[in-house]
């Protein structure tokens, strides 16, 4: 009876283990820095243990299913748009569908915080992208390049590995200078890309990938990494996330489908959920996009018609779309009411990486 005890004791032993660790995993996941919900905690949880399957497989069905309207949006979901006569200087003309009522504000320029010279650095509006579906509504930010300065940091989970500089947020030296704050791209595990800050890799640069990519003076770029940008010792931060979705001004060949895996699981593209995207307009001002129920067609569509001739998508789904907006009193405007995030997301520590910007 002994030997038998003990072969029980120690399978109870395990057993205990076995609940122990995930027990403790998941409190540590719930309660580490960082301002996302319980949902997004227990999601990001359940795919770095060896669900990410399962969850794609929840994902594509739910959002798959979940077409956008065909009518138009509710008018709680549109951002309120400045009624100021300064003339718009800068940013291209944003477009309106054709034989369809606009909405108020719609394609309409809001300006934002000036520069030294009372130009404003940035504008804000919205389109629809869609006439099949009226409903989608992109919420378009322009930001000027001439006095400004973009900075990457990164998070306290992403990219991951030994502590980053920084506090996983933006430093409080620069908060009366922030023009906008903005969410990165995908976790490092579900793209191939990588990362690039202060001198150090978490993941190797990958030719091909479409990078955001600042330079030492806070000046930033995007395009396909090895053809468009490339490394050298002005480089002091790169992002990069899948492939560019627009390039010479339209969508690149293949986004309908996504057969070759390029922009991620091909059936995740498909789906209809938050979405956002960065890019250049012809000047080399940065534009980004973002709104709900979009799939990645739809996504390249409304970013070719926000004037970027160059862009990638960023990151998707509910909570990950994150767009502020800053006026010099430390006053922060979401780009669209819609988005879940405080517009003080990036103020704390915060998991993942992100982009902010400064007045030069």
């Amino acid at each position: 009876m002994r030997p038998r005890r003990r072969v029980l004791r120690i399978i109870a032993l395990v057993a205990v283990l076995l609940l122990v660790w995930p027990a403790v995993s998941y409190a540590r996941a719930l309660t580490a820095p960082g301002s996302a919900t319980f949902t997004m905690r227990t999601v990001d949880w359940v795919r770095s243990n060896n669900g990410n399957g399962v969850v794609n497989a929840i994902e594509n069905w739910w959002y798959t299913r979940h077409k956008p309207a065909a009518g138009p949006p509710d008018a709680g979901t549109l951002p309120s748009i400045g009624t100021g006569t300064a003339r718009v200087v800068g940013p291209p003309q944003l477009p309106l569908l054709k034989d369809v009522t606009p909405l108020p504000g719609e394609a309409t320029w809001s300006a934002g915080r000036t520069g030294a010279n009372g130009q404003p650095l940035i504008y804000t509006g919205f389109l629809r992208p869609d006439r099949q579906h009226l409903s989608i509504v992109a919420g378009v930010a322009w930001i000027r390049a001439a006095g400004t300065v973009t900075h990457l940091v990164a998070g306290t989970a992403q990219p991951g590995g030994a502590p980053w500089p920084g506090n996983a947020a933006v430093p409080s030296g620069d908060v009366g200078k922030l023009v906008a704050t903005f969410n990165s791209g995908f976790k490092m595990k579900d793209t191939p890309g990588g990362f690039f800050l202060g001198g150090r890799y978490s993941q190797p640069l990958t030719d091909g990938l479409a990078s955001l990519v600042i330079r030492r003076d806070g000046s930033m770029t995007i395009g396909s990494w090895g053809t468009d940008v490339a490394m050298g010792p002005d480089v002091v931060a790169v992002r990069q996330n899948l492939h560019l979705v627009v390039d010479h001004g339209r969508p690149v060949d293949g986004i309908a489908t996504n057969a070759n895996g390029r922009w991620g699981s091909p059936r995740n593209q498909y789906q209809y959920t938050w979405r956002s995207g960065a890019g250049l307009d012809r000047d080399g001002n940065l534009i980004y996009v973002a709104g709900d129920k979009m799939n990645l067609t739809t996504l390249a569509a409304a970013m070719v018609d926000a004037g970027i001739v160059r862009g990638m998508q960023l990151d998707i789904h509910t909570g990950m779309s994150s767009f502020a907006s800053w006026q010099p009193s430390g006053t922060a405007t979401k780009l669209l009411p819609a988005m879940s995030r405080s517009a003080n997301r990036y103020l704390q520590p915060d998991q993942r990486d992100f982009f902010y910007v400064t007045a030069g």
